[in-house]
């Protein structure tokens, strides 16, 4: 069962809460290393396991960077890490952090379009893939100016073999770097405009999500962690890499391909070791839904927890009436690591992101950048002077107008919407600018906008989030048709499938509206809002 609540406990963390940080640091030196032969990673498919103790990956990761070494990455390259949640996924971040190398984790869901676009965003030394990807990745380099280092994990002619170069490679256990120095990069959405890249220097992401691992997730070592998140978003940072390793808990891993089983994941839970779970809320929903009652027993789980879009409060009655405990909702982005939670010495308000974590003052603001009375909507902010807190990120690299805009004087603007009631809890509204939830994924209207208007069919479009019962939110698009087509349901799937191909697949529309006009402003401006209220609304 859950713990009793006691405020207080919150509240004297709050005040006391103290976080030094070191001049130099090394999440691998500093933090990995120390916990010896504890279990650092639980695999599996459902068919094999394997299992790793952090001295095994200290080794496999050191002779990484060896290997990473000798083909030409040091301190400061960016090397894009294109892998699914294979162990390799693990081993190769460590690798490259003991290096100071810059990794920027990726989905396997990109496609060749959006890996160029990475490669004309920046600099990148190397991409690391496996067999099942290359192909795209070579179309991306060869149609680009760029010359990357190619890694994969398999065998393909001209590519790096990694695991054959890391068994011959001299061991490299890495050096500190200063904690001010870039240490990861993550591309956000895209919501308004071409995705941004987002930077997190060592103190912001490897070392503040401690504070992830201890507060929210309420790690201890022994504790065995599953997070559903893919391994390209930067959820995958805060609970499936520097939040539970911080810990000293393990972490487990599902690799399956395909789309979301919640049956399995049930008989995951109750067939492994399995203690703390994380996932988003279409998972819960689709759990409750799908699977029947009497499967909800687990004999090891003592602690649920939710991320990536907001949590119903019907789903978080519903899991406490059969599991016996609630699920914690958080909230932060990747440009932050947790900030709102609802925590286990807390009472859990359903349905609310839940009070702010050590570490942070987070308030409602208005326009005026003015903190807005209890019940008042308002942009969520985290104060920022006089002290920059840790765990929030440095910068939008080589966009200095998109950094400038997060900054209200004295706040950093999360571009959220919500309320705070009375007992300090926050209660989500919306997003600002328009980002669309849907299982878990974050999806920028504007991206899918550009891909539709390159289809022959369309004359104008606009794309919203739309209401779903499993997804939380899917994407809707509205479409103008030019004068040579009619609407049909052959052209919606054409269009479907046009949005599939030129981006990640998840991303496509799976309601297509046709219609005569568009909602527009005096200036010409597509009046999203209005459609996606209309929709919210049906």
């Amino acid at each position: 069962m859950d713990s009793a609540p006691n405020m207080k406990d919150y509240e004297k963390e709050y005040a006391e809460f103290s976080l030094s940080v070191p001049e130099s640091f090394s999440f691998p030196l500093d933090v990995f290393d120390k916990w010896g032969d504890r279990l650092a990673l639980f695999w599996t498919d459902s068919v094999a396991e394997k299992k790793f103790s952090f001295n095994d990956m200290k080794f496999q990761s050191s002779k990484g960077a060896g290997a990473f070494k000798k083909i030409g990455i040091n301190k400061g390259n960016k090397v894009l890490v294109m892998l699914p949640n294979i162990p390799e996924w693990w081993e190769v971040m460590l690798g490259l952090m003991r290096l100071n190398a810059i990794p920027i984790p990726a989905t396997t869901l990109l496609t060749s379009k959006d890996i160029s676009y990475r490669l004309s965003a920046t600099d990148i030394k190397a991409i690391i893939a496996t067999d099942e990807d290359a192909l795209k990745v070579e179309d991306a380099v060869n149609s680009s100016s760029t010359n990357p280092a190619l890694i994969i994990i398999g065998e393909r002619q001209g590519w790096h073999d990694y695991i054959k170069e890391r068994n011959r490679a001299d061991a490299v256990e890495g050096e500190r770097a200063s904690s001010n120095e870039p240490a990861l990069i993550y591309f956000t959405s895209g919501t308004t405009g071409p995705p941004k890249m987002v930077l997190h220097t060592q103190a912001s992401y490897p070392f503040a999500h401690l504070i992830t691992g201890k507060y929210w997730l309420d790690l201890k070592p022994g504790d065995v962690h599953w997070n559903l998140s893919d391994t390209g978003w930067a959820k995958a940072a805060w609970s499936s890499f520097f939040g539970p390793w911080h810990m000293g808990a393990t972490i487990f891993a599902l690799y399956k391909k395909g789309k979301f089983d919640p049956s399995l994941t049930i008989e995951t839970m109750q067939r492994y070791p399995v203690t703390t779970f994380c996932g988003p809320p279409t998972a819960y929903r689709m759990m409750v839904k799908e699977v029947p009652v009497p499967q909800f027993t687990f004999q090891k789980m003592r602690h649920f927890v939710a991320a990536g879009e907001p949590l119903n409060k019907e789903i978080t009655h519903i899991w406490k009436e059969r599991t016996g405990r609630y699920i914690y909702d958080g909230y932060g982005q990747t440009e932050t690591v947790n900030v709102l939670a609802n925590f286990r010495c807390l009472t859990v308000k359903p349905g609310s992101m839940g009070v702010p974590v050590p570490g942070f003052i987070v308030d409602i603001i208005d326009d005026n950048g003015n903190p807005v009375s209890p019940g008042i909507e308002g942009d969520i902010a985290i104060k920022t002077r006089p002290e920059k807190p840790l765990g929030l990120f440095r910068e939008y690299l080589e966009n200095p107008e998109a950094t400038r805009k997060t900054v209200k004087d004295q706040w950093y603007i999360t571009g959220d919407r919500a309320y705070r009631d009375e007992g300090r809890y926050f209660w989500f509204v919306g997003r600002a600018d328009d980002i669309i939830l849907t299982s878990g994924y974050r999806i920028g209207p504007f991206e899918i906008e550009s891909i539709l208007s390159e289809h022959p069919a369309v004359k104008e479009c606009a794309v919203v989030a739309s209401p779903d019962e499993i997804r939380g939110e899917v994407v809707k698009a509205f479409i103008v048709l030019t004068k040579d087509y009619s609407p049909s349901d052959a052209l919606v799937k054409e269009l479907q499938e046009f949005v599939k191909n030129h981006t990640a697949p998840y991303k496509y529309p799976r309601r297509i509206e046709f219609v005569d006009d568009l909602p527009k402003t005096p200036s010409g401006k597509i009046k999203r809002k209005e459609l996606k209220i209309k929709e919210f609304r049906k």
